[in-house]
């Protein structure tokens, strides 16, 4: 029987017309939502306005140096030396308990430098020609009295722990430029960890991917960044595509453990590093000129001089936010012997701090990497001990420069002794604020949902200080 064509009608046209339209559509839908699953959550991000800075170089000294050793000049504590500290001050609480201790003069030497004439100590001779290009703040205060909180609240801006570290938010907030690379590096200058540990530099609540890398102090700086002798590329390819498969399966009804997500985004970024670290950590690529700027083969500054020089190439290959720890262990912490302390820890971080400075202003990064100096708090004009200072959180100093911040200006002050901030007074979230705004980000609207709760890096508090890029 001869095979006759049925024409659908009108209605039957239309209706399976719509079911097509209706199957694109869904396609679409299900490409777009695999596109977006599949995007790096190291992407870039739009800032919520224009930036002045695009990297961020944090030099932290652990244990808290002595702001009126340094850049803060007192001289009516050298007046009042041996003497109690005055009833005018206050009740003051120090952690060790000495505040009825009599005060303790400062030793140092002071001269103005620059153009600007910025007070510098003669413990820092090196930075002391770079003032022109920073932005002393000698108001600076902090809740952490100890170290534990006090490393713990410049990280993450809490003195109890939990919470997501600055270079994390920054992660989180822009993503990085280049994605075979980390976006958040940590480096220590010894094998002793930073009080705290890791959690300085971890996640809290968000993602584990947006944790700090650890890069090794000796050594190679990356552990096991070669693949082994005779294992092509194609076969470490696949050995990895196997590896994700299983750690894919293993994490699907795990969802909660952000962990998993971050060990197979790690494996990935792994393999794409083996191509891109291998030059950005060869610093044998520098020059001789340039090796001795950092001092790498003098003792006493090779290993923190590394350490800068392996920060500029990092920031110069687009990654994010490098966080460099000097005296690693509180090693800035100086109870008794503030003379030998300081004078030791100055000596092997100055001439590096000046030469990333110089280095990053030669090449012209300096205009957007923003280079952050300073520890979890400051030191008592007190004594402790006879020739020590115990631990301030009402008054020290840090620095700032680059990244849009306008140099060779002193913001803020301390009063007569350096105990307490008096004016232009900044909490650290307000630091914390105003590293992001320079960063081209509101510290309000970087917001992670968690429980239901909007999180945000300074914890809904604290105020950029925008002067900072007009003085």
């Amino acid at each position: 029987m001869p095979h006759i064509p049925r024409y659908s009608s009108r209605r039957e046209f239309l209706l399976k017309g719509g079911t097509g339209f209706g199957s694109i559509a869904l396609a679409h839908l299900l490409q777009s939502e695999q596109a977006s699953a599949s995007t790096s959550p190291y992407a870039p991000k739009q800032t919520h306005f224009q930036p002045t800075a695009k990297n961020v170089i944090f030099l932290f000294m652990e244990g808290g140096p002595s702001q009126m050793d340094t850049f803060d000049p007192k001289p009516k504590l050298n007046e009042l030396a041996g003497q109690q500290l005055p009833d005018s001050f206050g009740e003051v609480i120090t952690p060790m308990g000495e505040y009825n201790a009599p005060l303790l003069g400062s030793k140092r030497k002071w001269k103005q430098h620059g153009e600007s004439g910025t007070w510098v100590s003669d413990w820092l001779p090196e930075t002391a020609k770079c003032v022109d290009d920073i932005a002393v703040i000698r108001s600076c205060w902090t809740d952490g009295i100890n170290h534990s909180g006090g490393v713990c609240q410049m990280n993450t801006g809490t003195p109890v722990a939990g919470r997501p570290s600055l270079g994390a938010w920054v992660s989180y907030g822009l993503g990085t430029e280049n994605q075979s690379l980390p976006a958040f590096v940590v480096m220590t200058d010894s094998a002793t960890k930073p009080t705290n540990g890791p959690r300085n530099w971890g996640t809290g609540f968000m993602p584990a991917v947006y944790q700090g890398t650890h890069l090794s102090p000796s050594g190679s700086p990356i552990p096991n960044l070669s693949a082994p002798k005779g294992v092509s590329d194609r076969r470490q390819t696949s050995k990895l595509d196997f590896l994700n498969q299983l750690n894919s399966q293993h994490a699907q009804p795990r969802g909660f453990q952000t962990e998993l997500d971050a060990r197979i985004a790690a494996y990935e970024l792994a393999f794409r590093m083996q191509a891109t670290a291998p030059s950005a950590i060869d610093l044998t690529a520098e020059t001789k000129e340039t090796q001795d700027l950092y001092g790498l083969n003098e003792k006493k500054t090779a290993a923190f001089g590394r350490n800068c020089l392996l920060a500029r190439r990092l920031v110069e290959r687009g990654v994010r936010f490098v966080q460099l720890y000097h005296g690693s262990g509180s090693k800035w912490d100086a109870h008794s012997n503030i003379e030998r302390n300081h004078a030791d820890r100055c000596a092997e971080s100055d001439k590096p701090v000046a030469a990333l400075l110089t280095d990053l202003k030669q090449r012209g990064m300096l205009d957007d990497t923003l280079v952050i100096w300073g520890g979890e708090f400051g030191r008592t004009p007190m004594s402790e001990k006879g020739n020590g200072r115990d631990h301030n959180t009402t008054g020290f100093t840090m620095w700032m420069a680059g990244g849009g911040v306008k140099g060779g200006q002193t913001i803020g002050a301390t009063d007569e002794l350096g105990l307490h901030a008096i004016e232009d007074r900044l909490h650290v979230h307000d630091l914390h604020a105003t590293i992001l705004h320079l960063l081209g980000l509101h510290h309000m609207e970087v917001v992670y949902h968690y429980k239901g709760r909007p999180e945000r890096p300074t914890l809904n508090e604290g105020e950029a200080y925008e002067k900072i890029t007009t003085g």
